[in-house]
């Protein structure tokens, strides 16, 4: 959302608002999933949820839910480092979605839930809005 291209496609989905917070220093620009070392492009993922465990899966059938949660816990270890009360994330996203993720089937279907580093920065108390709200800012 800052402009830099670390999308699973290896694009961006740049939104002025944020790309100006950025610039003036107010925001900074982070990947979880690049931070787990995934690959930039990398196969689309989703999240499935099979009684009460949850698993992220790639398009390609590979379970990639340990990256996922080691992106999220170094997000959330920057987070508290640098004492970050607020983290606008990207919407229905395995990693950033915040109350609606699409449903692991890859048809676009979108279920209640939240993406693993939304689920993890709101039970460690850290603010999270939604791509959507960033003018709520």
């Amino acid at each position: 959302m800052a402009g830099v291209s670390c999308r699973y496609d290896g694009k961006h989905s740049a939104m002025e608002p944020i790309v100006r917070l950025v610039q003036a220093g107010r925001a900074l620009p982070v990947c979880p999933e690049v931070m787990s070392g995934l690959e930039i492009p990398r196969p689309c993922c989703e999240m499935v949820t099979e009684g009460k465990v949850v698993k992220v899966i790639s398009k390609d059938g590979a379970d990639v839910t340990d990256a996922f949660e080691k992106g999220a816990q170094k997000t959330l270890a920057l987070a508290q480092l640098l004492e970050i009360d607020t983290a606008v994330l990207q919407s229905r996203s395995p990693s950033c979605g915040l109350g609606q993720v699409y449903d692991g089937t890859f048809s676009g279907r979108l279920v209640p839930g939240n993406g693993l580093t939304a689920e993890l920065l709101v039970k460690n108390g850290i603010r999270v809005i939604r791509d959507e709200e960033v003018g709520d800012l």
